[in-house]
Formats: C-alpha cells, sequence, structure tokens
C-alpha cells in the first residue's frame, strides 16, 4: 500500500502543545536469566518458530497477570 492510499481521516492532526507535554516512555530491559524447562515444552515453543521466547514471557506475564492478589 502507497502513503497516497492511506486514510488519515480518523486521527485528528497533532498540534505543538501535544508534542511540548509528550513524554518518550521506554520499555524496561528484560533480565537474562536460566530457567529449566520440560524439554518437550521447550521443543514445542520452539517449533513454534522465531520469538519463542517472548511468547514464553508473554505466557508467563498472563499468569502473573492473573494470579494478583
Amino acid at each position: 500500500m502507497r502513503e497516497s492510499e492511506i486514510d488519515f481521516s480518523d486521527i485528528p492532526e497533532q498540534g505543538k502543545a501535544f508534542f511540548k507535554q509528550a513524554v518518550l516512555r521506554l520499555p524496561q530491559p528484560k533480565a537474562t536469566v536460566t530457567i529449566r524447562l520440560d524439554r518437550q515444552v521447550l521443543a514445542w515453543f520452539k517449533a513454534q518458530g522465531r520469538g519463542y521466547q517472548t511468547r514464553i514471557n508473554s505466557l508467563l506475564r498472563a499468569y502473573m497477570e492473573a494470579h494478583k492478589a
């Protein structure tokens, strides 16, 4: 798709005031850890393709959020 084909009509244009108040928030870097997983679990995640570590992290985050007190 070319830029000329994109419909921007539902996106309001932002003025200088918006950008004066904008705050850049970068995500915290992830920690490097060693974790022991069942071979079958690791093989299954790796078989899903690139990004398997990110998917494992997402599942752990979802579990954490679901079990917050």
